[in-house]
């Protein structure tokens, strides 16, 4: 009985193993997967990149201000309205009865009616005043047009340090995704290796059973298959861990399943260096984010210059209408209204600004020195770029030399396992060398991928260099 219930339990268990692995196999195939060449995920980062979001917002912010940088011309333009309540109106009583009472006296001496001209007395309403003002004012000077124009350069510095941030995105995802690549060729070969070991290991079990090899033959293509396989998994675990992270990195939901299409394939080319370096000069981003600058700065600099030794021009309009008695006079009557404005035109002249020791002189002193500065660092930045496209193509052409070799290196160690598998197979060579002479192939395919992706990778550097496309690539 113990028997039979043991074998129930072992039954019921197998079957819900069976039943899990099932499932699990039906939620792997229902499982989408994305596949992904290098340009998708160029494009993909491109549009989801947050430090490019934040980037473009930057760019967007810049393109507002060169749009509205006439506004320094525009006119400041003031409208205030007032109530006001006077504490006192006794000065203005007295002096109106003043009057009335020598209107009295002429009109007495006249012979004219007096009952009209009586004395004012003080009401509330009498307290009580309105007053309109509308000013527009407009100065203009020199400088102000310096200024626009520093205001749209810097819209040219946004539109570089953009330009910059899609490069160095683009270099990034195609390092990154050329780095997978070259590791999904090392998995693949190492699945190869186990493949091979798996295919010896039952030939030699067959070899085994019908007496043709030892015991210790067999034994030994079981160790080698079964050293292989826990390799291969965590090389398998690792690939799975690498395309998660970048999928996150190019902006790709969580958990999201990609699988990469595309291969390491490059074309050796030829480069003139002093071409490249002509072009580098000119095109290079950070050469001219520094001449943009450097451009921004002497504006800025002709700018305080002008405001120090030109006059400045000052128009200026004041409406001042004024309601007396407020609350006992009708607003809509324009008779009652008074106004006191005025237009005006000033030039003037700060003649201190002028002076050597002035902050306006000082400050202009400031932007001559960080003009000097920018001028080294722009001289010094384009020795430097020399030199780094001279490094890069000097490393382009020993990876173009070690491709050759190593595809050469491939050729030899193909045709040595070959002849080991033959000599292996005809019972004349060991299995250990066997063993050697397929590691030696794997080591020599790998290294060809690996320099390939080597060029690859420096050629894209050269590429962010000169800011150009390089197009002889296998992109291409």
């Amino acid at each position: 009985m113990k028997k039979i219930l043991g074998l129930t339990f072992l039954l019921f268990g197998l079957a819900n193993a069976f039943c899990q692995d099932v499932g699990a196999e039906t939620n792997e195939a229902n499982e989408e997967v994305m596949v992904l060449t290098i340009e998708d995920a160029v494009a993909y980062s491109n549009e989801h990149s947050p430090t490019l979001k934040s980037a473009q917002i930057d760019l967007e912010l810049a393109k507002w201000k060169k749009s509205v940088a006439w506004n320094t011309f525009l006119p400041n333009v003031q409208l205030t309205g007032t109530l006001a309540r006077t504490n006192s109106i006794e000065s203005t009583i007295n002096s109106t009865n003043a009057s009335i009472e020598q209107n009295k006296k002429l009109f007495g001496a006249i012979g004219l009616p007096t009952d009209s001209l009586q004395p004012m007395k003080g009401t509330e309403s009498m307290h009580w005043a309105a007053m309109g003002n509308l000013s527009i004012s407009l100065n203009f000077n020199a400088a102000m047009i310096q200024s626009m124009k520093a205001t749209m350069a810097s819209y040219e510095t946004g539109l570089i340090t953009w330009e910059q941030a899609v490069k160095e995105n683009e270099v990034n995802v195609r390092n990154l995704f050329y780095a997978l690549l070259l590791q999904q060729e090392s998995l693949n070969l190492q699945r190869e290796a186990l493949s091979n070991a798996r295919q010896r290991m039952n030939q030699a079990e067959t070899n085994f059973r019908n007496g043709y090899i030892p015991e210790i033959s067999y034994l030994q293509t079981q160790v080698a298959y079964l050293n292989q396989v826990p390799n291969v998994e965590k090389a398998e675990m690792s690939m799975q861990q690498s395309l998660g992270t970048f999928a996150f990195l190019i902006g790709l939901p969580a958990n999201t399943k990609i699988q990469l299409e595309g291969q390491i394939d490059v074309k050796p080319m030829d480069f003139d260096v002093d071409e490249l370096i002509a072009t580098g000069l000119e095109q290079n981003t950070n050469m001219r984010s520094v001449k943009e600058n450097l451009k921004i700065l002497k504006l800025n600099l002709k700018a305080l210059d002008l405001s120090s030794y030109t006059p400045s021009l000052s128009l200026s309009w004041n409406g001042n209408p004024m309601l007396t008695n407020a609350f006992d006079t009708n607003w809509f009557d324009a008779d009652n209204w008074n106004d006191q404005g005025s237009l005006s035109f000033t030039l003037a002249w700060n003649i201190t600004n002028m002076l050597p020791w002035s902050s306006n002189r000082t400050s202009a002193r400031e932007l001559k020195d960080n003009i000097a500065k920018l001028e080294i660092q722009l001289e010094s930045l384009a020795r430097n770029t020399e030199l780094q496209i001279r490094t890069a193509v000097d490393t382009l052409t020993q990876s173009r030399r070690s491709l050759e070799n190593s595809q050469r290196n491939i050729d030899l160690a193909r045709r040595s396992y070959d002849m080991t598998a033959r000599s292996y197979r005809n019972g004349t060579t060991e299995y250990l060398d066997l063993i050697e002479a397929e590691n030696q192939l794997n080591q020599a395919r790998l290294g060809l991928v690996s320099e390939q992706y080597n060029y690859m990778t420096s050629l894209m550097e050269l590429e962010k260099l000169l800011n150009t496309t390089l197009i002889e690539t296998g992109d291409n």
